[in-house]
């Protein structure tokens, strides 16, 4: 799996993937066409509350992204959850969702947001 430019992080990984992320974002909308620009706003739309709650609708983005195993999607919707209050629990029970859905494949990912969630929580 190739390596993205968030793994290699340490310390304050949070602050740094945020400040990476907003400024890569900064980049492609300044010079992205209309239907990327649509696709960035209906990405955040997608996460408001609805009929779903907020809180579900990231926990649901956890488990997608631990499945698609990108690791940057995890540390979004895990700092996502975090903001929402979702509890460790909750994140757990996720996880474990996507390891049925995804499989054995999942695995190295679990550990990976397993590790950022602790972080997080300030565990670690």
């Amino acid at each position: 799996m190739e390596r993205t430019v968030f793994e290699d992080m340490s310390g304050n990984w949070e602050k740094e993937f945020t400040e990476e992320r907003s400024r890569l974002n900064e980049i492609v909308l300044a010079n992205a066409p209309l239907g990327i620009k649509r696709f960035f706003a209906l990405d955040d739309q997608a996460y408001e509350d609805g009929a779903l709650p907020a809180k579900t609708k990231e926990l649901l983005g956890l488990v997608a992204s631990m499945v698609m195993r990108c690791n940057d999607c995890i540390s979004y919707h895990l700092i996502r959850c975090r903001e929402k209050g979702v509890t460790r629990d909750e994140c757990y029970e996720a996880f474990n969702i996507a390891l049925i859905v995804g499989g054995s494949i999942v695995i190295p990912h679990l550990r990976f947001a397993a590790e950022r969630l602790e972080t997080l929580r300030g565990e670690r």
